[in-house]
């Protein structure tokens, strides 16, 4: 099992830009996809973005050339840069990471907690 750990999130204004982070703790053998999503009130989960172990990332049209995504393969970690913010992107943002661990041969799937963003106007 492994529990992916957020971290970052924040209040900030309305323009401003904030980086989240997502680490996969433990005996990691190869890790695929990275992929970020988010909950805002009262809606349904969104998919954001994601990168492959290839560096091939795609976005979803809500966040494309203001967010990007990238990733440290040697840390496990991914991350989302997020520009011009804005109140609309108030949400509980979320990682997900096909991991495959040490001796299992099988890539699982696996989320984090969640890391609050929470934009002003």
């Amino acid at each position: 099992q492994v529990q992916l750990v957020e971290s970052g999130g924040g209040l900030v204004q309305a323009g401003e830009s904030l980086t989240i982070s997502c680490t996969a703790p433990g005996n990691i053998a190869r890790i695929n996809a990275m992929d970020w999503h988010r909950q805002g009130p009262a809606k349904q989960r969104e998919w954001l973005a994601s990168t492959t172990s290839s560096g091939i990332t795609r976005y979803g049209d809500s966040v494309k050339g203001r967010f990007t995504i990238t990733r440290d393969s040697a840390k496990n970690t991914a991350y989302l840069q997020m520009n011009g913010l804005k109140p609309e992107d108030t949400a509980l943002y979320y990682c997900t990471m096909k991991v495959q661990t040490i001796g299992d041969n099988t890539q699982r799937n696996y989320w984090g907690q969640g890391t609050q963003v929470t934009v002003t106007s």
